[in-house]
């Protein structure tokens, strides 16, 4: 279909990302299945990981950046007793260290030392930009640059399967996390080396994998139903925003928030909330301040189907 026959979409697709694309390149393919005008992913996966790809389509792309921010759940195998230029698959093997002194008591220790708050010095095969250059373009070029250590939380880190140089690891971390750093640094501290060999992402926010369709599934339901059976899986924006304190306003008060004025409610600050009109119509997200100010952040188009 030509550009100008594209259709207002509103919602929330999740897609399950198959291997060997990148996270735009899929993002692309579910654009046009839908046909929709304006469409953007919410946290890239690579090229040679897999699982939950957010899509948002038109005003649910506003709400974005709040499901960047959200923690992620992910599913990962790695091989014991070697090491790659990028820490998966897709690089050079540089180190090789012995993996027999390894047993179900050491890997239990090294998984505790890495449960909460840890330090991650991130790739240089990372999507990171320094001065406005991706790092992975840097490090293909063989340049390597500083990168300032940061902190993130590993909430859950559980063992799911070990058996002599293959290890397969659930993990649930914040925003920021890098897996592949995460499978490193647990190699070195085994006091041998290891690499990412399959990633996928099984958890964004409070979305999960039990709600992700293949690009195959979705062209299916395109092909014999039309739109009515694709729109059918759209999930509402507000449903990106779940884990947030919802702010029940009345009809003057949501009137109020739309028009920008100021008005104020009894309640305890909070820098982060959903706002939603009297019984359950999504309007935006904002904040309370200190003296209870209603202040937006992002609303809703008026006219834009939100629920």
């Amino acid at each position: 279909m030509s550009k100008h026959s594209t259709r207002q979409v509103n919602g929330i697709f999740l897609l399950d990302k198959p291997i060997g694309i990148s996270s735009n390149q899929a993002l692309q393919r579910v654009k046009r299945i839908f046909n929709a005008k304006k469409a953007g992913h919410a946290g890239t996966l690579d090229v040679l990981a897999s699982g939950l790809l957010v899509i948002c389509f038109g005003e649910a792309t506003k709400f974005s950046q709040y499901l960047l921010n959200a923690d992620k759940g992910y599913r990962v195998t790695a091989k014991l007793g070697e090491r790659t230029t990028t820490c998966d698959g897709e690089g050079e093997v540089i180190e090789r260290k012995p993996i027999k002194h390894i047993d179900k008591k050491l890997l239990d220790a090294v998984l505790e030392k890495f449960r909460g708050e840890i330090t991650q010095i991130p790739s240089m095969y990372s999507a990171l930009k320094h001065k406005g250059q991706p790092l992975y373009k840097l490090a293909r070029k063989g340049v390597e640059v500083e990168r300032k250590p940061r902190n993130v939380i590993i909430h859950k880190l559980t063992l799911l399967d070990w058996n002599d140089d293959k290890l397969s690891l659930d993990v649930h971390c914040s925003k920021g996390t890098y897996i592949r750093n995460l499978v490193d640094d647990i190699g070195l501290a085994l006091d041998s080396c290891a690499y990412v060999t399959e990633l996928r992402r099984l958890g964004v926010g409070s979305f999960d994998a039990s709600q992700m369709f293949t690009l195959e599934q979705l062209q299916s339901l395109y092909d014999d139903g039309a739109f009515v059976a694709i729109d059918e899986k759209l999930l509402p924006i507000s449903s990106a925003l779940a884990h947030l304190p919802k702010i029940i306003l009345n009809s003057e008060q949501a009137k109020q928030l739309k028009m920008g004025r100021r008005f104020y409610l009894p309640v305890n600050p909070i820098s982060l909330v959903q706002f939603v009109e009297k019984p359950n119509h999504f309007i935006g997200v904002g904040e309370i301040e200190a003296d209870g100010r209603v202040v937006s952040q992002r609303l809703v188009n008026t006219t834009a189907s939100s629920q």
